[in-house]
């Protein structure tokens, strides 16, 4: 039991390095940081760690970033949502298709919501110099780019039988 904490909280940090790294590769879409690596962690996470390891890990990814000046406080709503709406959908469903939907509506919808009072609040934009969509559409490029990387990357190892050796292994 303990070693299974182990490997999840290593696995947990390799992919929090990733996304940290992984957004060195964003762009700007907007008033935005686009950074569809963090994305494909998210589900990852979802896949391979459950719901609250992608919450821990969006959220840790997001906090290196800003304290990095890699990111913006927008990271924080974006990856969250999205890590937990495809978290539990993995959970639930079990199947892909359905979790990249849910990280891609997770993201770009709730957390696009989210962002615009974060902005308003933190960032000292106001209500006027935003759209209620400004980040809707940036939020959606991202995490659109990061679903379809993950969604490469998890059916090449699962077709291998990768991803259910991985998962008996941290679950176990």
């Amino acid at each position: 039991m303990k070693n299974n904490h182990v490997l999840k909280l290593s696995l947990a940090g390799i992919l929090c390095a990733v996304a940290v790294v992984g957004s060195i590769f964003s762009f700007p879409v907007f008033g935005s940081k686009c950074a569809p690596v963090q994305h494909m962690v998210n589900i990852i996470c979802a896949v391979l760690l459950g719901p609250w390891y992608g919450v821990g890990v969006a959220f840790a990814a997001s906090l290196l970033r800003n304290l990095l000046g890699l990111g913006t406080l927008l990271a924080f709503p974006g990856s969250m949502c999205g890590a937990l709406l495809c978290g539990v959908v993995y959970w639930k469903t079990r199947k892909l298709l359905p979790t990249l939907i849910a990280e891609v509506f997770g993201t770009a919808v709730l957390g696009g919501l989210c962002a615009y009072p974060l902005a308003i609040l933190f960032m000292g934009k106001t209500a006027g110099e935003l759209a209620f969509y400004a980040y809707i559409i940036p939020f959606l490029v991202s995490t659109a780019g990061g679903a379809i990387l993950s969604g490469v990357i998890l059916c090449a190892l699962g077709k291998a039988g990768a991803v259910k050796q991985m998962q008996a292994k941290l679950h176990s």
